[in-house]
């Protein structure tokens, strides 16, 4: 579950019947089913999950167990993202974000990094040039976006020239023929504008927290001490790619490291006020 491959998870947790277990793990089961459900954007089983551990929890006794079942869910009542639509933008909590991805809107999700309408998603995490541009359109709906703003977004370059300009068209037409089922990338006289299907809205979600280590820092509120191997293996990053955001975080003291060499690990003060769920690990489904 930590590394987001939810299916194998869920997999091996339909194995126990948790009905059949000692109170404590039956909760701990129960919590788990409940973060399972969370991280796939089902509301309804998750409180379902949760109702039976607070349940189970109680029967234990554990103090420490019936806190932890309290803060799981407390989640569901706090923002796990900012929605902007239309130049306003406002917090919404999971259960909103559930019924957003339902309702025949074109999503552009920049906390999982894709793209989603009607219940088809098409992932673009491993594809950072192209899913640059892609928030600039979403962001930018209905209007359209000048060529050299979204060089400037997709290539980081503030003076381009023709060369850009060439990479940028053929970077759009592979952004073209991923979006194809869900949108139109249309050419203007200025840039480009995104023309979803059947004229639907758009929305796009924000992370709660800004920057680009956003998933890092939310990996790490957990409480839990991380090695830098086992964030890479979490984030299917690079080492190197994660010493680098965990030295810009340690810089700002939003993370702090103890022990030294192989055994140096890294921790980060707990997040309030939201709940991080969205920018754990997990796979998009795909069309």
């Amino acid at each position: 579950m930590l590394v987001g491959r939810l299916a194998e998870a869920a997999a091996l947790l339909d194995a126990f019947d948790a009905s059949g277990l000692p109170p404590t793990l039956a909760a701990v089961a129960e919590l788990t089913a409940a973060e399972l459900a969370l991280r796939s954007l089902r509301c309804a089983p998750a409180q379902a999950a949760l109702a039976r551990a607070a349940q189970a929890a109680q029967r234990a006794g554990v103090p420490a167990l019936i806190a932890e079942v309290a803060e799981a869910s407390a989640a569901l009542e706090r923002p796990a993202a900012r929605c902007r639509r239309s130049g306003v933008e406002h917090a919404v909590r999971l259960e909103e974000i559930e019924a957003l991805l339902a309702s025949g809107t074109l999503v552009l999700d920049a906390c999982r990094r894709g793209l989603s309408l009607a219940g088809a998603s098409q992932p673009l995490a491993r594809r950072p040039i192209l899913f640059a541009p892609a928030q600039a359109l979403a962001e930018a709906w209905p209007n359209d976006v000048e060529r050299d703003a979204l060089i400037a977004t997709a290539f980081r370059m503030r003076e381009p020239d023709e060369t850009h300009r060439a990479r940028l068209r053929v970077e759009i037409g592979r952004l073209r023929a991923l979006a194809k089922p869900m949108a139109r990338i249309e050419a203007t006289a200025r840039g480009f504008a995104l023309r979803p299907v059947g004229d639907a809205p758009v929305a796009v979600l924000v992370p709660p927290i800004p920057g680009e280590q956003a998933a890092l820092v939310a990996l790490l509120s957990d409480g839990a001490a991380w090695s830098t191997s086992a964030l890479a293996l979490a984030l299917d990053a690079s080492q190197r790619t994660v010493q680098r955001a965990l030295a810009e975080l340690q810089a700002a003291g939003q993370v702090r490291a103890i022990g030294q060499a192989r055994a140096r690990r890294w921790l980060a003060p707990p997040l309030v006020g939201f709940t991080t769920i969205l920018l754990l690990p997990t796979a998009m489904p795909t069309a």
